[in-house]
């Protein structure tokens, strides 16, 4: 492999902020935020809105999440009347 073009492959801790789970891994991805972990070490923070602990397709539970009020405005709008 040359060296200089492929990106660093560390270790990185990744927190599910539906469900604050995180899990250690190791990925291409960094953060300019950190988190000490259980082993002591001090490893890059990613948040992630959405993981395997949180998705409907994994948890078998149906979520909605409506940040933006759609569901609502949908119901005003198309409403039984």
């Amino acid at each position: 492999m040359k060296n200089g073009i492929h990106p660093k492959y560390s270790e990185v801790v990744f927190e599910d902020l539906a469900t604050g789970f995180r899990f250690l891994t190791k990925s291409t991805m960094g953060s300019r935020e950190s988190i000490k972990w259980e082993d002591g070490n001090t490893y890059p923070l990613v948040k992630m809105e959405v993981t395997s602990k949180s998705h409907p397709f994994y948890t078998g539970q149906k979520m909605f999440v409506d940040t933006a009020g759609r569901i609502d405005k949908f119901n005003k709008k198309y409403g039984k009347k």
